[in-house]
């Protein structure tokens, strides 16, 4: 099962130095997500990343990132907006609804259900589906290797996952709040977690 880590929201001073120790750590798939943001921010935060990292970071909004860094691909996160005209390389795409899977799984690499839990960073994003939903979906064939949990994963709800048929989790506020950004400054916390998700997502 893979495992996705997007990172937080919002930039705060020691990401680079977390996201390089979780790259040591066996990290190969980090979503750079940061709605909202000047790509500035984005830029900074990749220069300070080691070069080596690059092709294992997807990238949300400002794509053009993606040829400048030689990232491993863009994400698309409103299921309505069309790929980038011209666009050539690996992408994937979010579905807000099981009914947009057929679509989407067709050409993306790998596609992102929102909202299957409650979501941990933004708590008013509640679960959009009953287990029962999630089941029949799996039954259907709708869930399957090419899309992967979003919303509310962590280490409690990745074997559930996986029974659903679900190809991978994407898992974010699980991971960063194990580290307040305005107190700590040791990460070991985040670190140990980490290794207990990868250990968990097999």
């Amino acid at each position: 099962m893979k495992l996705v880590i997007m990172t937080k929201s919002t930039f705060f001073v020691e990401e680079d130095k977390i996201l390089d120790a979780l790259f040591d750590e066996g990290m190969d798939n980090l979503h750079l997500f940061k709605p909202g943001s000047s790509p500035m921010y984005a830029e900074r935060l990749l220069s300070l990343l080691p070069e080596d990292c690059y092709r294992r970071i997807t990238v949300h909004e400002h794509y053009y990132l993606k040829n400048e860094y030689g990232l491993a691909g863009i994400h698309i996160d409103d299921p309505t907006e069309p790929l980038p005209e011209g666009y050539r390389g690996h992408f994937s795409r979010t579905a807000t609804d099981i009914a947009q899977l057929p679509q989407l799984k067709k050409k993306a690499q790998y596609v992102f259900l929102k909202n299957v839990f409650d979501c941990i960073e933004f708590p008013n994003e509640k679960s959009s589906f009953t287990i029962d939903e999630l089941q029949q979906a799996a039954d259907d064939g709708l869930i399957d290797k090419k899309v992967y949990a979003l919303g509310g994963m962590g280490l409690d709800n990745i074997r559930l996952a996986r029974e659903l048929g679900f190809g991978g989790v994407v898992v974010c506020g699980d991971l960063w709040n194990r580290f307040d950004i305005h107190s700590n400054v040791d990460y070991k916390a985040i670190i140990q977690h980490f290794q207990k998700l990868r250990k968990a997502a097999g």
